[in-house]
């Protein structure tokens, strides 16, 4: 589906958002909690999806909203699908680490790409990068096996690394360029401040308002974790069209 054929598509259909990345340790789950905290607090409807069946962070962290499912399993995988026909929704996928073949296997085999054309199901994958030759490896192979079946958006995660030269230089940048695809920066968390929310296993918005018991932060904690989901929101609010 080209860039335009997915502007003119309806403003109210489901859209499903797989969040990836090959390489182990880049923050996809973090990008995948802050989508979910973003679908809240802009009373978005969705559901999620977690894919990582031995230490799911969306069902520790949004557990309320979020389902496993285990991707090497059609019958399990199918969920996905079912949740966005459900009702008119998101539907947030955790992919983990080395996954691509599994997802590639169930898309290929049910033609989904073609299904979600027919249900007029819009399809995003959010590329999680670390800035390192691994990764922007990995987006270069997911850019080449899924092209414009799906809006591409390359998050440079600088709570990971500050450097990013390597893929603004390579392949995989002229690719998503090509595919009309966005790039979002996603800003850094003080990281004695992400541990604290990752230890208590709280949602950003537990993190910011919770002011007593064992998993409330301190007050500048909380403030530095309300001034990072506003930075957050500002970035994706840039890439609007592929939410």
């Amino acid at each position: 589906m080209t860039a335009d054929e997915y502007r003119h598509l309806p403003d109210l259909v489901s859209h499903i958002h797989f969040v990836g990345g090959e390489k182990g340790g880049v923050g996809k789950s973090v990008v995948a909690r802050l989508l979910a905290q973003r679908f809240i607090d802009r009373s978005v409807p969705f559901a999620a999806i977690d894919g990582d069946l031995s230490s799911g962070a969306l069902l520790r962290y949004y557990g309320d909203f979020t389902q496993l499912v285990d991707l090497g399993a059609t019958h399990s995988a199918d969920q996905i699908m079912d949740r966005a026909l459900g009702a008119e929704r998101r539907v947030l996928v955790d992919l983990p680490a080395q996954s691509a073949r599994s997802l590639w296997s169930w898309l290929s085999e049910a033609s989904v790409f073609e299904f979600a054309r027919e249900m007029g199901i819009r399809l995003s994958f959010w590329h999680v990068s670390d800035g390192g030759f691994a990764s922007v490896s990995e987006i270069e192979r997911a850019l080449k096996l899924f092209r414009a079946e799906v809006q591409h958006v390359v998050v440079k995660n600088h709570g990971r690394s500050k450097d990013f030269s390597q893929f603004e230089q390579s392949d995989a940048k002229r690719q998503l360029d090509e595919l009309s695809g966005k790039v979002l920066e996603l800003p850094e968390l003080e990281a004695s401040t992400m541990y604290a929310i990752d230890r208590v296993g709280s949602s950003f918005w537990a993190a910011m308002h919770r002011t007593d018991g064992e998993a409330a932060l301190k007050p500048l904690e909380r403030q530095r974790v309300r001034l990072w989901l506003e930075r957050c929101y500002a970035q994706l609010d840039g890439v609007d069209g592929a939410l």
